[in-house]
């Protein structure tokens, strides 16, 4: 559901997870901060393809490739409208652009107007398409691919220029969306190939093509090499986000929103009617254009269900990185949607009296088909004047950590970027899943702050870092987590700064407030470096209630030695076969206790955890 126009202003037309006390968390987040930094950077007089604030100082000043080309009119509309409305008005400019430019194509194909207004409608409500709006910037990008087509078939009847119009169309895909560009770029080739009659035409769109190639490898430079995600992705990660067929017919997200690949199920038997009748007109280069570029990226959809998709996958390197293989399906539903267009065409010819009737029956049909019972769209919170964020402002410099610290590749981390547009700090953290190597290891340095244990040197590496302001976010705390990362960070002189919501900024030497989430009920709270009852890491901890002895039984499932620390008194053992340990607990109440094995991979299990006195 659209935001009604009250709120159009304060909530983001988007599908996200609402968040007590603050804006709700989605990749629309982090979407609207790729394209606000466009604006922010022109209007500081700085390189508008920069960003300045995300992994500092771990990182130099990153490229915000996500901020072209859409980056440029969200500006103006952010500025007169603000951030969240701006988003609003640029998503429904971007269905009018994605249908229009649809239209305007299949017009130079020779399609009546009723059939391209089909066509056109087809692809602005294909499902896939509308539901990549909702938070990638891939539903947005998407429309550079029809305008791409519109474009090439005006420079055959017209001037050269339409040529460049094209190639820079083409060329942007990368940019923003690098997946996307592994099927967009190649179907525009073919689809050159399959349509020009002129050397020189090719010629013009090989140029084109080649700026595409080059965008790509300048993203691939400057932004995969050398980050968490440059050795590639594991078929098995592939595996997890593979459709399969139920999903093209199935009208709900059967497992999770990246396999939501639904494309109707009267609009694909009228692309089949289409394809028919354009190969029985003789349009055969068409013909074979809109087969193959419905055909290939449906079935690398599918992913490992396709039986050839391992194969490819490990002969072709670029296939290696996307995890989602359903990425190159907008190619597809453009596809589907011109041969639509042609099966309206074609069945309006055959009642000659009845066109406008037939048009408008049709219309109505595939309208019907691509949205009734297709939910996409949220009402989501935006929290665009956040009284903690906004404290910042006017403050002195220094940079800015939030808690709890996230992993660059963990989603609800796009919250932080989002809030990044009031505090405009730069900060050591941030949200993409191509951050630098040394980001990552960073946030696994940061992260026992998340539960309270303060390694040795923390201090003194916020302090190299810059960190002189704090933004607690109690709503992205796994339970019982923030209480204690509050108290440790009192104990460590920090103090309330303002409240907004569930956010609290921090800064030292400012006054001590209670804790703002309650006191954990249980015994026992493990921190988040733990896989049920295993550790992930060489350190983990979690905190127990109680007092006199605290008892730990281990087992693994391979030798490890281990080290158990509470109240500075540790006990050690080589845990071959289930052992127990025992630590004194000098006090009653809540006891930090500090895990440290040899190796993770050894499978370490803490089987029973007691204390004799609770």
């Amino acid at each position: 559901m659209w935001p009604a126009t009250k709120h159009f202003g304060t909530h983001f037309a988007a599908r996200a997870e609402a968040i007590q006390g603050e804006a709700s968390v989605g990749d629309h987040l982090q979407a609207v901060y790729h394209l606000w930094l466009v604006g922010d950077q022109l209007e500081h007089g700085h390189a508008p393809w920069l960003d300045p604030y995300t992994f500092r100082p771990e990182s130099s000043p990153r490229v915000n490739f996500g901020g072209w080309p859409f980056g440029l009119p969200y500006w103006p509309l952010a500025a007169a409208f603000g951030p969240v409305a701006g988003w609003n008005i640029l998503l429904l400019l971007t269905f009018l652009a994605a249908g229009g430019f649809t239209y305007l194509w299949l017009r130079e194909l020779g399609l009546p107007r009723g059939a391209a207004l089909v066509g056109g409608l087809a692809f602005e409500l294909a499902p896939y398409r509308v539901a990549q709006s909702a938070g990638h910037l891939r539903g947005m990008v998407s429309v550079l691919l029809p305008l791409a087509l519109w474009a090439f078939e005006r420079s055959r009847r017209g001037s050269r220029w339409w040529l460049a119009a094209a190639g820079a169309a083409v060329a942007s895909i990368p940019f923003s969306d690098l997946h996307l560009a592994l099927g967009a770029v190649p179907v525009f080739l073919f689809y050159v190939v399959c349509r020009a009659r002129d050397p020189w035409t090719v010629v013009g769109a090989l140029a084109g093509v080649a700026g595409a190639v080059g965008a790509a490898l300048l993203v691939s430079r400057l932004a995969i090499s050398g980050s968490i995600a440059s050795g590639g992705r594991s078929l098995r990660e592939v595996s997890f986000y593979s459709a399969d067929g139920l999903d093209f017919v199935s009208r709900h997200r059967r497992h999770g929103p990246e396999s939501f690949v639904f494309l109707g199920w009267l609009t694909p038997l009228l692309a089949l009617v289409g394809l028919a009748l354009v190969v029985r007109s003789r349009r055969l280069g068409l013909a074979l254009a809109l087969g193959v570029g419905t055909v290939v990226p449906v079935l690398l959809a599918l992913g490992t269900h396709f039986p050839l998709y391992a194969t490819i996958w490990h002969h072709f390197a670029p296939l290696r990185y996307p995890r989602v293989p359903e990425r190159q399906l907008p190619v597809a539903c453009l596809a589907i949607a011109g041969l639509v267009a042609f099966a309206a065409a074609g069945t309006a010819r055959r009642f000659n009296h009845l066109v406008t009737l037939c048009y408008l029956g049709i219309l109505l049909a595939v309208f019907a088909d691509l949205r009734l019972g297709v939910t996409v769209y949220r009402s989501a919170r935006a929290d665009p004047h956040n009284a903690a964020y906004s404290a910042l402002r006017p403050l002195p410099s220094g940079r800015l950590l939030e808690l709890p610290v996230l992993h660059p590749s963990v989603g609800h981390g796009s919250l932080y970027l989002y809030y990044d547009l009031q505090a405009q700090r730069q900060r050591p953290g941030g949200y993409s899943t191509l951050a630098p190597k040394r980001a990552g290891t960073l946030a696994l340095q940061l992260e026992p702050l998340n539960c309270g244990d303060w390694r040795p040197g923390a201090g003194k590496l916020l302090q190299r870092l810059g960190v002189r302001y704090l933004a607690v976010h109690g709503g992205l705390f796994s339970p019982g987590d923030g209480w204690f990362a509050w108290r440790a960070l009192t104990a460590h002189g920090w103090g309330k700064l303002a409240r907004g919501g569930g956010i609290v900024t921090l800064a030292r030497g400012r006054p001590a407030m209670p804790p703002p989430v309650p006191e954990p009920g249980g015994r026992i709270v493990f921190c988040p470096e733990w896989d049920g009852r295993s550790p992930r890491y060489r350190h983990a901890a979690f905190w127990i209630r109680g007092g006199g002895r605290l008892s730990v039984r281990l087992a693994s499932d391979a030798p490890v030695r281990t080290t158990i620390t509470v109240d500075g008194t540790s006990r050690s053992a080589r845990v071959v076969r289930p052992v127990a340990l025992s630590v004194p607990l000098r006090r009653s109440g809540w006891h930090l206790v500090g895990v440290d094995v040899v190796r993770a991979d050894r499978g370490l299990r803490l089987v029973t955890i007691r204390s004799s006195r609770t």
